[in-house]
């Protein structure tokens, strides 16, 4: 997998609402990158009805929210449209990302349950992996944009 204070790769997609995702396009905000094995299965609905229900919060927190799973594009977007998702979600159905993230469970070609939390130049600052307990992912997240909060604008970053 990818390291902390590794620049992560860049891709472009398009997300569930047809609108295009280009991770060098999200420098200069902090992105959450969570990469989920399958659409409508009970976790992966948990895990992003809980960044559903929390994107706006992780927004304030100064982050853009980006879910991947191996689904087709159009299996995202009958997703999205369920679950009433308004935050990018991205179909990788080729597997480009997820092996770019080396993300991919061996044998079963899905994606593991992997969080990296992006900083404003593309730098992995944080990584959560838990398979099982799917709320640790939002939780660890929020933690973290809490404890780690990006300078004002105004404000010189500290040294």
């Amino acid at each position: 997998m990818i390291a902390i204070g590794d620049l992560a790769p860049d891709f472009a997609a398009t997300d569930c609402h047809g609108q295009p995702v280009h991770l060098s396009a999200l420098r200069g905000r902090r992105v959450v990158l969570f990469f989920f094995p399958k659409t409508f299965t009970i976790g992966c609905t948990i895990e992003n009805r809980a960044f559903r229900d929390n994107h706006e919060l992780i927004r304030g927190l100064g982050a853009e929210l980006v879910g991947v799973s191996v689904d087709t594009v159009k299996t995202q977007c009958e997703f999205a449209q369920q679950e009433d998702i308004h935050f990018a979600l991205v179909g990788d159905e080729d597997r480009r990302i997820s092996r770019a993230y080396d993300v991919l469970w061996p044998v079963l070609n899905v994606d593991r349950r992997v969080t990296y939390i992006l900083s404003p130049s593309g730098i992995v600052e944080h990584i959560i992996h838990h398979e099982v307990r799917v709320y640790r992912h939002l939780d660890d997240v929020l933690r973290y944009l809490r404890q780690h909060p990006l300078p004002a604008a105004d404000e010189p970053a500290p040294a």
